[in-house]
């Protein structure tokens, strides 16, 4: 899904895209992984692995979803680390701030769904990958709507929502950002995306 909305944009804008499907790149072996990634400037980890709505208390259901963000994020970060790539993105959620009250990136994270920490676990690799010297980059988006995802609409109730196109535009744009987490999501919600709308001179279009 996010994939698909990035490509056509990275392409026009000059990026030699590598994007090996699951057939051909095992995201959990990391010898197949660290030679895939060879010469690679910069890194964006969009596997995932979405259930349906109706699986959302179900941990047995989104256990490949968290080995993907948790397992292969650790993996990914290695062979970019030895790879001498500049940039690792990746991709998490708005939900894991506080449901109730209006939030931003300085907003303390505390206990979340079992679902959902996984993508915490994602979010510490790559602050690893900024350890080691490289930019790692964040973008928590809001819930996403339109081609490909579960609504056609902005559910404006979960109080940060994205549309997946505009998701592709941000990732994009995060290849030259500094480190740092950023919310990504329309104007005028209950999370605030100030902080990347200033660091990447970016705003909603849908």
């Amino acid at each position: 899904m996010l994939g698909r909305a990035l490509r056509p944009l990275a392409e026009a804008a000059r990026h030699e895209v590598i994007a090996p499907g699951h057939a051909e790149l095992d995201l959990f072996d990391a010898a197949a992984v660290g030679d895939a990634m060879r010469d690679v400037d910069g890194v964006l980890h969009l596997a995932t692995r979405i259930r349906s709505l109706d699986q959302i208390s179900d941990p047995d259901a989104w256990r490949e979803n968290d080995r993907l963000r948790a397992d292969a994020s650790r993996i990914l970060v290695d062979a970019a680390i030895a790879a001498g790539a500049a940039a690792f993105v990746q991709p998490t959620v708005t939900f894991v701030y506080p449901q109730d009250s209006p939030v931003s990136e300085d907003t303390r994270v505390g206990e979340v769904l079992p679902i959902l920490r996984s993508a915490l676990a994602a979010e510490d690799q790559t602050e690893r990958f900024a350890r080691a010297g490289g930019r790692g980059v964040v973008l928590r988006f809001g819930l996403l709507d339109g081609p490909g995802t579960w609504f056609d609409q902005p559910m404006g109730a979960f109080g940060a929502t994205l549309h997946v196109s505009d998701a592709g535009r941000a990732l994009l744009s995060a290849l030259s950002l500094p480190s740092g987490i950023y919310n990504v999501c329309r104007d005028g919600e209950r999370v605030s995306s100030e902080r990347f709308i200033q660091a990447a001179g970016w705003r909603p279009e849908h």
